[in-house]
């Protein structure tokens, strides 16, 4: 039998363990990844004392990440000011950009979801994938400690940079939304409009979403402290990922 052929009998009988060869890290408390990969449709479905979900891991990993990648950024971009920082971090973090990574480690199909969110296409939602990929980053660190998280962590923060980077961004971070206006108008004919789509938390520490949108279409999603910071961070999440320039679509 090939190694490979002895692989795949393993990971018939033990489902995670193929998951686990993509996080770099055997679980010495497994439960800490089946929790992480929980959502509250499941734990609500099949109540029962050991169904956990995975919004404290969640809570944990958002932390776990919002320290690495600020502590990547600091380090990456010496000359860099806090407002070009703030951006860049927003740009890792939000949401489009965690679902990105979720898809590359092909958490979908590990997903516990009930049957309605399952039915529902849960395993591809944006918001759900992003959860379950910061619940993953919580309980490897809770297992493995912080040089384990960021093993995991660090290459796709270092992949989105590149993105980010090669898109042209570069200096002109801090006014994202001029850049953004330049190239949606000389490509389309059409300026970006920013539409907040929520605003959370207590009002001395208020988090906002907003998405950008060129026409109708929505072309980035950013979160900022202010309506500012998520404006330019939506807009920065267009640079990165400029396929609308090609878009046929009129408003």
């Amino acid at each position: 039998m090939s190694e490979d052929e002895e692989r795949a009998n393993q990971d018939s009988d033990d489902p995670l363990a193929a998951l686990e060869r993509r996080l770099g890290h055997t679980f010495a408390r497994r439960s800490l990844l089946v929790d992480a990969l929980t959502h509250r449709s499941y734990a609500y479905e099949f109540a029962a004392p050991e169904v956990v979900n995975n919004e404290r891991l969640e809570f944990l990993g958002d932390a776990v990440l919002a320290l690495m990648s600020a502590d990547l950024l600091y380090s990456r971009y010496a000359q860099a000011d806090e407002g070009m920082l703030t951006q860049y971090r927003a740009a890792l973090v939000q949401a489009a950009t965690l679902a990105r990574f979720a898809e590359a480690l092909e958490l979908g199909p590990y997903l516990r979801l009930g049957r309605g969110e399952d039915t529902m296409g849960g395993r591809t939602r944006t918001p759900l994938l992003a959860a379950a990929f910061e619940a993953v980053l919580g309980a490897l660190y809770l297992d493995g400690g912080m040089a384990v998280a960021r093993a995991f962590l660090e290459p796709y923060l270092l992949g989105e940079l590149g993105r980010i980077e090669a898109a042209g961004v570069g200096q002109r971070i801090k006014d994202a939304k001029s850049r953004l206006q330049e190239l949606s108008q000389g490509a389309l004919g059409l300026t970006p409009r920013y539409q907040l789509l929520e605003e959370s938390g207590p009002s001395h520490d208020r988090t906002f979403v907003v998405q950008a949108l060129i026409g109708d279409l929505v072309v980035g999603q950013g979160t900022g402290k202010n309506k500012r910071q998520a404006e330019q961070a939506a807009a920065l999440a267009a640079l990165a990922d400029p396929g609308w320039r090609q878009s046929d679509h009129t408003p």
